[in-house]
């Protein structure tokens, strides 16, 4: 990445200039602090306060749930580019299992604000700990990323920020206004934190206009205690119906985990609550065990039932519903962003250029 010293020279207009011996100590000096900072974060326990939680066995997936791992050429240069820009995406911090297919396609989900969590959710492989400061030439290199990979669509994503007093959501705003600047053909997918207690964060976000609102409900409200103790389950749906309720036309998305240990009759309660609340589309996938010391599966869902209960979801009315057990939140993203477009121009009236997904 280019150094402050050569980001001012360009916007100044200056030709470019072998640095002096001063410069080029400051440049070492600061890429030996962030060297130094990286080592000492990965040190820390990625999870401490699960270190005294009992190890659970993590079960062998069956033959439905096993992928390819990734290796091709286009995966690398997806890799590399990600890289390049000094970013972090929750395809790798949380262990998405289709990482090799969405890379191979040169999609990524960008993970904006740190790499480090204040929430300690029980599902959840992203660092748990006290974040650093916003970085605040962040959303240029997302923009960059975004623009370099040739992205139709880009999902932006975030750890929790409780630190923050609007919960990240200005870095969001900010995110959002720099990929329209640099990728200005790039529709724009965000996937928000609650931001429970963070008055006005929500308006902040929706006034910055992404094309989808995305908030996960994770499960259903009995697991909220043991599975997403930091957050509350009717605050959620309170967001995604605001979410509505200030931009009625903006697309808006929630999804679940399946395999928890809910009952049947709690996941179709979801659905209506969803419902109720205006969301557009459902997403729901199989939840996968971390580590030995994250919760633990209760079941693996079989595909006919992922099918039924998608059938289900579809009859109460979202315009999309994506179940299957590897359908994470930004599974083929753009592709659903067309059909989700055309979905809607179709209960209006209009014409579907784009056959529904399953």
């Amino acid at each position: 990445m280019p150094s402050t010293i050569d980001k001012r020279r360009r916007e100044s207009g200056r030709e470019s200039a072998p640095e002096s011996a001063h410069e080029s100590a400051l440049e070492s000096t600061r890429k030996s602090a962030n060297v130094s900072q990286a080592i000492e974060i990965e040190a820390r326990p990625r999870h401490p306060e699960k270190l005294g939680r009992p190890a659970s066995p993590t079960p062998r997936k069956p033959p439905w749930i096993r992928v390819k791992a990734p290796g091709s050429r286009a995966y690398y240069e997806t890799r590399a580019i990600i890289r390049a820009h000094g970013l972090a995406t929750v395809c790798e911090e949380a262990g998405c299992p289709n990482v090799g297919e969405c890379w191979a396609k040169r999609h990524a989900t960008v993970m904006i604000m740190g790499e480090t969590c204040t929430r300690a959710c029980a599902f959840c492989n992203v660092r748990t700990g006290l974040p650093g400061p916003l970085d605040p030439s962040e959303p240029l290199r997302v923009a960059e990323a975004v623009a370099r990979l040739g992205l139709a669509h880009v999902v932006i994503t975030s750890v929790d920020r409780d630190d923050l007093p609007d919960g990240g959501a200005g870095h969001f705003a900010a995110v959002i206004e720099a990929v329209r600047e640099r990728a200005p053909g790039t529709t724009i997918e965000v996937l928000t934190p609650d931001f429970l207690r963070k008055p006005g964060a929500l308006e902040v976000v929706i006034g910055a206009a992404p094309d989808v609102f995305n908030h996960n409900l994770e499960t259903v409200p009995s697991l909220y205690l043991s599975i997403r103790p930091g957050a509350r389950y009717y605050h959620s749906l309170r967001l995604l119906d605001e979410a509505k309720r200030l931009a009625p036309g903006l697309f808006t998305k929630s999804g679940i985990m399946l395999g928890l240990g809910e009952r049947r009759n709690e996941v179709l309660q979801v659905m209506d609550d969803l419902r109720t609340a205006g969301v557009d589309f459902l997403t729901m996938g199989q939840y996968l065990q971390p580590t030995p010391r994250h919760a633990p599966v209760a079941r693996f869902v079989p595909p006919a039932e992922f099918e039924e209960l998608g059938a289900i979801a579809r009859a109460k009315g979202f315009l999309m519903v994506a179940s299957s057990p590897l359908t994470r939140s930004s599974y083929h993203a753009g592709e659903d962003f067309a059909r989700l477009k055309a979905a809607r121009a179709t209960a209006r009236g209009g014409q579907a250029s784009t056959p529904p997904r399953a």
